[in-house]
This record gives structure tokens, sequence and C-alpha cells, in this order.
């Protein structure tokens, strides 16, 4: 189902009493706000329009306003954004120029209605994009509800408010106001409104990431609702449970809250939604035995289903899961079932006049003809699916159609060398990445996308890499304006996977070109794509250059993790050795001949498994990359402002444990590690029982130095609950770390020029795990993050600290020298000459 905004708005009560409408004018807006609940917006906009020209006939400004506010929520729906905005215009006219002050019902009722008007203001300027309005508009109806004493409302309007404030970034914000809500609910009696509000508060949690805060909203609410006289269905508290424990992974308590929800819905459409989210699921997961067997029941009540919205993205969400299952059972012919389905959604759609539905069903039908090669027709209902989203603000649905486009005209083969099928598909999927830029926002707002993000948004990116970086059949060598186009591209993948992982934008800044800030750096840039490994390389005053080889991604991978598993030093080492040239030869050799005497430092923006892959270790018959060159990781993004540490200046904060704590080994040498630095440095210090997290929040904002040093263990890991450094109390999540690290950039405090962290490890073979460790160090707000790869030999760990110090605190050279002369050190020594001592150390971040 298209990704939406989602905001809370309260349901408001028509009050008559000081107006006394009819009975059929009053059930103009009561059964127009019926349909618009079941998704027939065109049948609630016609009833309501009669409702406002009735009203405004009667000279009733208060509920022609209202009709007005009601109006414009479902010219939104259909994507009519003028119709919208004029429609809310006048109902906010109306309403401001009614004079409220000469009867206390009128005042209250009027204060209600306007109230809703700003909501809905609200919600049309968020899905417009203007979050700041929003957000203004959604306080000017906190304000009116907290007069009028309406809780529900009240609420409704600090929900919202909490979504503007993701929406502009303002993570931090948005959370403490949930917090407060939640606060706020905790005193209230039990009841069926606090208990929705409960229910409210925890459909947005989830939407914003914060899964373990929503279960435990959400349980409350299901056992509130349950213990009310009367208790009302209980199926859509238990269907957001399921959505929030396949959130946390728990697909099997996932599956078995959907079965649950589906059982307890009173209602077909309740029912199937349940049913969808289950049979999406057990496909996710390969249990096809299972999924086949809950076919027959969601084909049983589809018949049942009422003309709606939600009965046709019903229809076309099963077709999707069906086109999933073909290649699980060859077997059965899904094909006419699939066409006949999306038929009737797109005629119910025609028959609603809900233009963005029949686009989702026109597309999808487009799919199911790509699938089968009929390329003709899938080009044609792809086409005229996006034609028809032209003037509506749906980003969401239409980087799906011009991804589609584009593998429509590759006709199946993503190299799709012929010239004309090739310029073509390259535009349309850069449409796809346009539009996907312009959901960012929404994309880390929204936990539903985080399930599907390596399937429905990642491959957009790489096919668009694949296609840059493939000379058509008339092309000799693929053009300059194609390899900026491929780096900007990975760039923006790089900022898209580091969004996802953290669910919140890691860096609101614009890409900058990276090798323009050092004349004295090479940039690579490796990217895994599924037939090559590609490499573009940029060196300032030269064209950027292109390097491939051409392997599966399989064997690619297997060869990235074959390097990590060969540093352990029981791995033969003539093997690893073999191993090490062999990657060398694909991702340095080629480079050599651009990489002039000037070059002294090589900085990669790395891919997948390369973003926890030892580079310095990396050999080329003779001797290491470490040996001729300083490496630094970066994402390729923005850098952010750094000076050369200036010895005078040194100042270090430092804290850590060198004992044993919470099941975790004593670290012996940090006390030799920790007498070093001292003897070198002014320090800061803060060890064992005082390096607990509250001294962290407490040391890390007030003391004014440019390195915080902390030595313990900790792990990046491709679970955000996994990811954590341990200080003496508890395990201190990446997450939280980093909103203490960020405290320093909104004081006046000197920003943290390098953080290092001691003993913390990537985990081994996991794919994401290297995102941790990028997206902390952008998100930490230091403009340097020094840490290693994998748990290491603490006495070289400490002995490579020293000559890091003793490097950077004596001459004016960059961070990334000051480790490479650290690492050559180790090497050089009889003891620690294998990489496994030295070749986990990178400096990720500004190197200068």
């Amino acid at each position: 189902m298209p990704t939406e905004a989602a905001t809370v708005t309260p349901s408001a009560q028509i009050q008559t009493q000081d107006i006394s409408p009819t009975a059929d004018q009053t059930s103009l807006l009561e059964q127009g706000r019926r349909y618009y609940q079941s998704g027939r917006f065109s049948d609630a906009i016609n009833l309501w329009q009669q409702a406002a020209q009735t009203y405004e006939t009667q000279e009733n400004p208060t509920n022609q306003a209202l009709s007005l506010s009601y109006l414009a929520s479902a010219y939104k729906e259909l994507g009519q954004w003028q119709a919208a905005e004029t429609a809310i215009s006048q109902s906010l006219e109306l309403l401001q120029g009614t004079n409220p002050d000469t009867d206390t019902q009128i005042s209250s009722n009027a204060a209600l209605i306007l109230a809703q008007a700003w909501n809905t203001q609200g919600s049309l300027q968020l899905a417009m994009g203007n979050s700041e309005a929003a957000l203004s508009s959604w306080q000017q109806a906190e304000a009116l509800y907290d007069e009028t004493d309406d809780i529900q409302g009240k609420l409704g309007s600090q929900l919202n408010q909490a979504q503007a404030l993701q929406s502009l970034g303002l993570h931090r914000q948005a959370r403490t106001r949930l917090e407060e809500i939640n606060k706020q609910l905790q005193s209230q009696p039990d009841s069926l409104l606090k208990a929705k509000a409960l229910q409210s508060l925890g459909g947005t949690l989830q939407r914003v990431g914060a899964f373990s805060e929503s279960l435990d909203v959400l349980e409350q609410s299901l056992v509130m609702t349950q213990q009310l006289d009367n208790a009302p269905d209980i199926s859509a508290v238990l269907l957001g449970l399921g959505h929030t424990w396949q959130g946390l992974s728990e697909n099997s308590k996932a599956l078995d809250t959907y079965g649950r929800a589906a059982a307890k819905a009173t209602s077909a459409i309740a029912q199937i939604e349940a049913h969808l989210s289950q049979l999406s699921l057990l496909i996710e997961t390969d249990q096809i035995a299972d999924a086949q067997t809950l076919l027959p029941e969601i084909r049983a009540l589809l018949p049942d289903l009422p003309a709606s919205r939600s009965a046709i993205y019903a229809r076309v969400n099963f077709a999707q899961s069906l086109l999933k299952l073909v290649p699980q059972n060859t077997s059965a012919n899904y094909g006419p079932e699939m066409v006949q389905l999306l038929s009737t959604a797109i005629q119910q759609a025609q028959e609603l006049n809900d233009v963005r539905a029949e686009s989702y069903g026109l597309g999808q039908l487009g799919q199911i003809y790509e699938q089968t090669g009929q390329w003709s027709d899938a080009q044609d209902l792809t086409e005229k699916a996006l034609a028809m989203l032209q003037g509506l603000n749906a980003p969401e649905i239409a980087y799906q159609w011009q991804w589609q486009l584009g593998r429509i005209f590759c006709r199946g083969d993503i190299a799709c060398t012929e010239v004309d099928r090739q310029g073509d598909a390259i535009a349309a999927y850069t449409d796809a990445v346009t539009q996907l830029g312009r959901l960012r926002t929404d994309l880390v707002a929204n936990s539903q996308m985080q399930f599907s993000f390596r399937e429905q948004v990642e491959p957009v990116y790489r096919e668009l890499v694949t296609l840059l970086l493939t000379p058509s059949v008339s092309q000799a060598e693929i053009s300059q304006e194609n390899l900026k186009q491929a780096r900007e591209v990975v760039e923006s993948l790089q900022l898209a996977e580091l969004d996802n992982f953290f669910q919140s934008a890691c860096l609101d800044a614009q890409p900058q070109e990276i090798d323009q800030i050092d004349i004295a750096a090479a940039v690579l840039y490796p990217i895994v794509l599924p037939d090559r490994l590609a490499v573009i390389l940029s060196v300032k005053g030269q064209p950027l250059q292109y390097y491939e080889t051409r392997l599966p991604e399989e064997t690619i991978q297997s060869s990235l993790g074959e390097m990590r598993q060969s540093l352990s030093l029981a791995y033969p080492n003539q093997l690893r050795l073999k191993i090490s040239q062999q990657l060398y030869d694909w991702l340095i050799r080629p480079a050599e001949i651009y990489l002039t005497e000037d070059i002294k430092t090589l900085v990669f923006v790395p891919d997948g498994l390369l973003r926890s892959f030892p580079i310095a270790a990396l050999h080329d018959g003779n001797q290491y990359l470490i040996e001729k060159y300083s490496v630094a990781i970066s994402s390729g993004l923005q850098l952010l402002e750094t000076q050369s540490l200036n010895p005078d200046q040194f100042k270090l904060l430092l804290g850590g444990l060198t004992e044993s704590r919470q099941g975790f080994s004593a670290l012996p040498a940090a006390s030799f590690e920790v007498e070093q630095i001292i003897a070198q440095v002014p320090v800061k210090l803060f060890l064992n029982q005082d390096f607990t997290q509250a001294n962290l929040q407490t040391q890390i904002p007030q003391v004014a130095s440019s390195i915080v040093h902390l030595i313990t263990h900790g792990q990046f890991s491709s679970s955000q609950e996994d990811t954590f450094i341990l200080a003496w109390d508890k395990k201190v999540k990446m997450e939280d770390l980093s909103k203490i690290l960020q405290t320093r950039q909104l004081s006046a405090t000197a920003p943290i020029e390098l953080l290092v962290l001691s003993a913390c490890q990537t985990a081994a073979g996991d794919n994401r795990a290297g995102l941790g460790l990028a997206g902390f160090a952008l998100r930490s707000g230091a403009r340097s993050t020094l840490a290693s790869l994998w748990s290491v030999d603490d006495q070289s760990t400490a002995e490579l600290m020293v000559k890091f110090y003793n490097t950077l605190s004596q001459s004016q050279t960059t961070k990334a020298e000051a480790l490479r002369q650290a690492q050559l050190a180790l090497l050089r020594q009889e003891g620690y000459r294998h990489p496994f001592f030295w070749a986990a150390f990178v400096m990720v971040g500004n190197w200068l």
C-alpha cells in the first residue's frame, strides 16, 4: 500500500443546538463522514458540497465552515490540492469572521470547529511538504482544544505536532513530545477515550521507529479496551501490535497477532487487512506452505467488500502477494486471478473518481505484464499510471512506476546497452531517484518502509548505477557526465541506507565533492553491483576514472568475507596474502597509474561489506597499502568543517572501564593506555565507577575538550538494539550516545574534533553492521571518529593509541597520517606484524 503522511485528526462532534439544522442537513454531514471513513471520498464530496451550499443559503457560517473543512480532507485524499486549499481557506475565513462572544454555546461550538479546521489545514500542509506551517496550524488547534477542555482533540493535535517535528528532522523534540503525551495519559483514569488515545500514540511511536515504546503503549491500550464494558472492536489495536512486533523482528509474534486481529475483526475489511499483513510476512519469511493455506480465506472475503479505497488497496495488495508467490509455485497459474483482481480495483477506483487508487491499480497491472514479458502492454499501463499522477502529490507511488518504466525499457536486461532504450531507462530511473529524494523524510519517519527498503528502495539506486556504468553499443567508454551522476547516486544511496538503518535523517546537508577538500587525497567509490565490483576514482584536477571487475555479486561478497576471516591469527599466512593481493588487484591496482606522488591519502566511500573491511591490510605483493598511503573512510557526504588539532590546545576527555562489568572481561592494558596518554596530553579523566551514563551526559557537554576518548567494550551491529558501548552501570545504546555527543553542537563549548572508541568492534560477517559505525560517526557531530573493526588485543591497542597521540601532539599532521604512523609502528614490532593487531583501526569522517 502506498505510504502517506500519517496524521491524527480527532473526529469533531457536529453540535447543532445553536443552529438547529434540519435532520436532512445533519444527515448529509453524517452520511458524508461514513462515506469518507469507508474510503468513498468522491461520494463524501458530493454530500458535503450539498451541505455547504445549504448552510450558505441559510446564512449559517459555522456549519458551512464545518462542511468545507470536511471537503478539504476529502479533496486531499483524492489529491485535488487546489480544491482542498480553497475549501480550507474558505472554512477558516468563515470561522474567523464569526462573532462567538454573543453566546457561550456558540463560542464553544465555533471554537471546536475552528480547531478542526486548523487540524485539517495542518494535515494538508504536511502532505504538501510544508512542515513548518503544519506545525503552526496544529499548535493553533491545540490551543483551541485546550480552551474548550477537549482532551481528545488536544491529544490529536499534539500527536500531529510530533509528526511535523519528525518531518522537520527534529527527532529529539518529536520523541520528547511523545513522551510528554504518554505521561499525560498515564495520569488519566481508564476510559475508552484513553484507550483510543493510547492506540493513536502507539501508532505514532511505531511510525517514528520507536518500536519498544510502541509495544508498551499498544499493549496498555489493548488491555484497557478489553476491560471496558461494551468493549469495541480490538482488531485495529491488534493489527498495530502486529506491525510493531514485525518492526522488532519478532516475526512469529507478529504472525500470531495478525491472526488474532483477523479473528477479532467485526468487519470484512478489517479482517482482510489483518490477513494480508499475515500473508505478506509469511511470504517474506519463506513460509510458503502456510501462505498458500491463507489464500482461500482471503478470496472468500473479497466479494463482500463494498467499493472503497480500502477495498481497492486490498485487492491490489493481494495481487502483489500472488505475484511474489509465482516463482515459489510454478504449477499455480495466478495470472488470470491477478488480472481480475486489478481490473476490479481499477473499475472501482473509476466509479469512486479516486485517481490515486486508479493509478495504483494500473501500475500494478503493468507490473504483471512486465513479469510475463508483455512489454508493450506493460509500458502502456505504466505510462498511464504515471500520467494520472500529474498534479498529485504522490511521490511514494510515482517513484515505483518510474522505476518500473525503467525496467520495462531495459526489457529485463539491466545492462540495457541499446542506445535509445538505455537513454530512456536512465531518464526513468533518474526520475525515480529524484522522487525518493523528495520522500526522504517520509521514508525515515515511516517504519513500514524499513521492512521493504532492500526490496523496494535500494535496488532503484543500484540499478541506476549499473545503467550509468554500462556503455551503450555506440560508446567506446563511459562519459564523464554518467560517471559524475553515478557518483552522486552512490552518495545518495549511502545516505538512504543510513537513514533507513537509524530510522532518522542522519545528515540534513547537501552532498559535496569531498575531493575538493584535500588536494593530496584521492577518493575511491567502490560499489558492489549484481555483475561486478565497480570503482569510480576521483583525483583533484583530473577527470573521473572508472574500472571494474566482472564477477557475480556472490563471488565478490564471498571474497570480502574471506578477507575479514583471514585476519585471524590462526589463518594460514600465505593464503591470507593471496586473498589480500587479489582484492588489491580489484580495488587499488587499476588506480595506481592515476595516483601521482602528490597523493598522500586514499579516502574510501565503501559499500556493503566494504564498510567493515580492513582496507589498510590490502597487499600489493611487496607491501601493505598502509605503507604507501594514509587511509580514511567517508560516507561521501558533506564533511563537517574541521580544523587541524593544535598540540598547544590539546584537551582530552578520557573515560572508560579497566575492570570487568556485566559479563564483559576486564581490559588490563587499558590502565597502561590511560597512563601513557596522561603523560602526553592534558586529560579530564573518569574511569570505572565514574564511567556511567549519567556522567557521560554531564561530562561531554560541559568539558571543553577537542578529543573524547572512550576505552570500553562496544559493538556496531545491523541491529540498533545490539549497537552499544558498555558503561559501568549499563549498556549505552549508540543512539543515546550520539544524542549526548550532539549536545556539544548546540552548546557554546568547542565541537568535538576527534572521537576515539577504543576496544569497540564491528560485527563480523554482517553486511549492515558497518552502517552502525558509519551512521554513528556521522550523527555524533564529531568531525572525525577513530574506531576498530574487531576486538583487538588490548596491549597492542594501548601501544597504538600511545603512538597515535605522540604523533598527533608533536607535529602538524593529519589525523589519518597520525593513525598510519601508529599502525606502522606496530607493523615494525616483532610481536605485532600480523595485520590482526593494527588493520582493525579506521578513521571515519574528516581525515585532516
